[in-house]
C-alpha cells in the first residue's frame, strides 16, 4: 500500500493545494478519468467542509489529507481540528422540508459519488474509498 498526506491551514482559496494533490495522484497511480471526477468533487467538497465547518475557517488550525492506494481502491482520509458533527443524524438535503435550508448537500454529493463514506473521531475524521477496479 503506497501513500502520500499534506497539511493546509483552513483557508478556503487552499482547496486550490488539494486539486493539485488529487491531480499529482492521478498521474502517479495512474487513477483513470471515470473516477477521477468523483473524487475530485467529493474530496474536495469534504476538505471544504473540514475548513469552513470543522475548522470555522480559522488558519490557526489545520486539515489533513491523507490518500491510500492499493489494488483495487483509493482512500482518502480528511482530518479536521474542529468539535466534530453529528454524522448520524444528518437531514436528506433533497426532501421537500429541506430543500429551502442550507447544510448537507456537500455531504449528500460525497455519499453519492464515492463508493464508500465513513466518519470517526466524531466526525472530525472522514474516509472517502473509491474502487478502481
Amino acid at each position: 500500500m503506497k501513500s502520500i498526506k499534506i497539511s493546509i491551514p483552513s483557508l478556503i482559496e487552499n482547496i486550490k493545494i488539494v486539486e493539485s494533490f488529487i491531480d499529482n495522484a492521478r498521474d502517479r497511480f495512474q487513477i483513470n478519468d471515470d473516477i477521477y471526477g468523483n473524487i475530485m468533487i467529493s474530496v474536495t467538497e469534504c476538505v471544504s467542509n473540514a475548513i469552513l465547518h470543522g475548522n470555522g475557517a480559522d488558519s490557526a488550525k489545520n486539515v489533513g489529507l491523507e490518500l491510500f492506494f492499493e489494488e483495487d481502491q483509493v482512500r482518502f482520509i480528511v482530518k479536521d481540528e474542529g468539535k466534530g458533527f453529528d454524522f448520524e443524524n444528518i437531514k436528506d438535503p433533497t426532501s421537500p422540508e429541506n430543500l429551502e435550508k442550507m447544510g448537507g448537500r456537500g455531504i449528500f454529493i460525497m455519499k453519492h459519488l464515492s463508493d464508500d463514506v465513513k466518519y470517526e473521531d466524531e466526525g472530525r475524521r472522514t474516509i472517502l474509498t473509491f474502487y478502481i477496479s
